[in-house]
């Protein structure tokens, strides 16, 4: 079941559980409890401290609990954690096991403290980069907190219950048996939905702080490396981001990483973040900006945010990166999450066996369809210009497939549903303005980004597509804010060279400091 890599490190990391783990199964003869079987004897072998029985009789087969044998804790995966749910597996078999979560203890004291009953449910899909953090998030509260149980689903091979539930998005997590959150998110904003009080008590937080002598707005590459560049500096840092990673968090294979030849978008998250909390920076998460407003007479720039918090900077670095741009045609919003979807990685394997559409020829979209061609009956892209936009090399792999089919100048005019669910797709030839129905399950859409500056018009000069306007310095329009990467007219949205504008934005702030202390 495991190569010899993993075995090894799996061996390694069993070296440190101090408490005994009990792993019990609930199995039939098929072919996937057979293959989950195997997979527990093998972990069972890995330690002195874990047991296995497989006289479950949950009625999720095949699944698996990890319990404490005092029944402190208790956490269930129906299915096969292997793919991306590997590392949420090791993580639970630690934490049930004794070893202490990388979390603050001001974290471990809001979830202990936590009140209720609390059976969280979430379908997850091996393929999704984003799934993983939702279900380490709520096992990791199952461990902490007895009155948390959670279920981790994998949607894949629960196909009855997720058309039952009309799951078509993941991850996908119930609370009590009631739809509760869907899409990534973070342990914190777990704890902020369930603890009504955190937001607040976090904003008084806030608005105690001093000032800073350079703020950082946005948590991406631009964000930590221009945290980490003001760091090393010796001055006050801060960062404050809506979440840390950015648009990172939401790619799967990173393959143009300079020194790096292949990693995951997560996990190079995961190393920003260490790397900025190795330097003296004070990063306060799930922090959305609202407003910005520029210095005055006491010559500090102001950010006010939605929790209520107003944090005060001498010199303020933007980097809120950018989202995922929409179609803007009547259903999108409608349907979005119930057959509308962003990330084909995550959500494809849902439409196993059924009809969807890609919108957008580009790079993205073309390495959709073929990632979806392999899963689904078939595809359909549509694309706007008279040509496809995407690598020569992508389009030649993509017209290999027999299950996919490309209509260039095409323009989505309506996505259809039957008030549940997406059941098609509209567009329009723009050679002869004729109009086409297409009947399908999915349509995933890939047309590119936009900048996430709502919350800066009348603030900094904004370009005609709403990107902050900056010299080669990073400078904006008002002295003393900068800005850096996606969110940014920097022509090239790529992770090298948004580190590199936030090393610059950085610099640049740090010599507009010492400027400006000279001139006072």
């Amino acid at each position: 079941m495991l190569d010899a890599n993993l075995k090894a490190q799996m061996n390694a990391y069993m070296e440190r559980i101090d408490q005994p783990v009990e792993l019990v199964a609930s199995l039939d003869d098929g072919a996937k409890s057979q293959e989950l079987l195997e997979l527990l004897r093998e972990i069972e072998g890995m330690s002195a401290k874990i047991s296995l029985r497989t006289d479950g009789d949950d009625a999720r087969v095949p699944s698996f609990s990890i319990n404490r044998p005092d029944g402190s804790v208790s956490l269930r995966f129906a299915g096969i954690p292997m793919g991306h749910e590997f590392t949420s597996l090791v993580l639970a078999l630690l934490q049930v096991g004794g070893y202490p979560p990388k979390v603050s203890d001001d974290t471990i004291a809001q979830i202990k403290a936590l009140t209720g009953d609390y059976q969280f449910e979430t379908y997850f899909s091996l393929s999704c980069q984003n799934c993983p953090d939702i279900v380490q998030a709520l096992n990791l509260m199952a461990v902490l907190n007895p009155r948390v149980k959670h279920v981790a689903i994998d949607g894949a091979l629960f196909q009855d219950e997720v058309e039952a539930r009309q799951v078509m998005a993941v991850p996908s997590v119930y609370l009590n048996g009631e739809q509760f959150h869907q899409g990534r998110a973070s342990l914190e904003e777990f704890i902020a939905k369930l603890d009504t009080g955190a937001a607040a008590r976090d904003a008084e937080a806030m608005n105690a702080k001093d000032a800073f002598d350079v703020l950082v707005v946005g948590g991406g590459p631009a964000g930590a490396a221009a945290a980490i560049y003001a760091a090393r500096k010796g001055i006050r840092t801060g960062v404050a981001a809506e979440r840390f990673g950015g648009q990172v968090l939401d790619t799967l294979a990173i393959e143009n990483f300079i020194s790096v030849p292949e990693t995951e978008g997560p996990k190079l998250a995961t190393a920003l973040e260490q790397h900025v909390r190795a330097y003296d920076v004070d990063i306060m998460n799930v922090q959305r900006a609202t407003k910005v407003i520029p210095a005055g007479a006491d010559g500090l720039h102001q950010v006010q945010f939605e929790s209520g918090a107003t944090l005060k900077t001498k010199a303020l670095v933007l980097a809120t990166g950018a989202r995922w741009r929409e179609v803007n045609v009547p259903g999108e919003q409608e349907y979005r999450g119930r057959g509308v979807a962003y990330c084909p990685h995550c959500d494809g394997p849902l439409f196993k066996g059924k009809k969807v559409a890609v919108i957008g020829g580009g790079n993205s979209g073309i390495e959709a369809a073929i990632d979806l061609a392999g899963i689904v009956e078939h595809v359909t892209v549509l694309e706007f210009d008279k040509v496809l936009r995407a690598d020569a090399v992508l389009q030649k792999k993509l017209a290999s497939l027999p299950n996919v089919t490309v209509h260039t100048s095409a323009q989505t005019t309506e996505i259809t549903g039957d008030g549940q669910r997406v059941n098609g797709l509209v567009f329009k030839d723009r050679n002869d303005d004729r109009e086409h129905k297409v009947e399908l399950a999915g349509v995933f859409v890939q047309i590119g980004l936009v900048p996430n500056t709502d919350f800066l018009k009348d603030t900094v000069a904004l370009s005609r597509h709403g990107e902050i306007e900056i010299d080669a310095r990073g400078q904006t329009s008002v002295p003393g804010i900068f800005a850096a990467g996606d969110v940014t007219t920097t022509p090239y949205k790529q992770i090298v060279i948004a580190m590199g504008g936030g090393a610059t934005a950085a610099l640049s702030a740090f010599d507009h400091l010492i400027r400006s202390s000279v001139s006072e």
